[in-house]
């Protein structure tokens, strides 16, 4: 119900201020399970992609945001449960990590819709970082479609060190889905899951670097040290 009410609210907003541009919205399937897996550019990212597809999208926020005290916690656990995000440990650790996955194949296996940063974190420089496996590896667990998403303009929005949105014009692209399918019945017959998820990945990566334009980065990001801004796992 909250959801609902906020995402009315802030639609409003999201439609009149930033004016987006939206291309490709009918790649987004209307029910079942789906990855959104997008380019990260800005903090407000996980705001933009859920307002911009007319169905409930989850993304997976540190735990942290949901346990505060006083009126700043309880506003943080508001404002993180309406957009719909999911709390998990982020200590960088590989049982984190699993576990994570974990949590976003439980709303995948559900029918839901998941958004998912390959990168891992925001890209501060603009550029197009390697694609991490998770995203690979969602797919072939889930065989749900992976869509990829491409955002511009998020990081005028609310670039680093900014408290608030400011106001500028978005573009969210959304490219044909990708099907698992056919990778997952080729590890099933003769292994090498490790080479199918690199291969999702990277074929999600290339998409979005063709609708986005950015330039591409030659290995991955890592997150600055005390990324207290981004409260996304990728």
């Amino acid at each position: 119900m909250a959801y609902m009410t906020i995402r009315r609210i802030v639609g409003v907003a999201f439609h009149l201020l930033w004016r987006p541009r939206i291309i490709g919205l009918e790649h987004v399937p209307e029910a079942g399970p789906v990855i959104l897996a997008s380019n990260h550019l800005s903090f407000i990212d996980s705001v933009v992609i859920p307002l911009a597809v007319p169905r409930r999208v989850t993304f997976l926020a540190k735990r942290e945001y949901f346990e505060g005290t006083g009126l700043r916690g309880w506003r943080n656990r508001l404002f993180f449960t309406s957009i719909g995000a999911v709390p998990v440990h982020r200590e960088g650790s590989g049982r984190d990590a699993m576990d994570a996955l974990e949590t976003a194949r439980e709303v995948l296996d559900g029918g839901g819709a998941f958004g998912i940063y390959p990168e891992g974190t925001r890209s501060l420089d603009g550029r197009l970082y390697r694609g991490r496996t998770g995203v690979g590896w969602l797919a072939l667990a889930t065989e749900a479609p992976v869509v990829p998403v491409a955002l511009a303009g998020t990081d005028r929005v609310q670039p680093v060190g900014a408290r608030l949105p400011r106001v500028h014009r978005l573009r969210i692209s959304f490219g044909r889905p990708l099907d698992p399918k056919p990778f997952a019945a080729r590890v099933a017959a003769s292994g090498g899951a490790g080479r199918a998820r690199r291969e999702i990945t990277d074929q999600v990566m290339d998409a979005i670097a063709a609708m986005s334009g950015q330039e591409r980065a030659p290995g991955y990001n890592t997150p600055p040290p005390e990324d207290e801004g981004d409260p996304v796992v990728g």
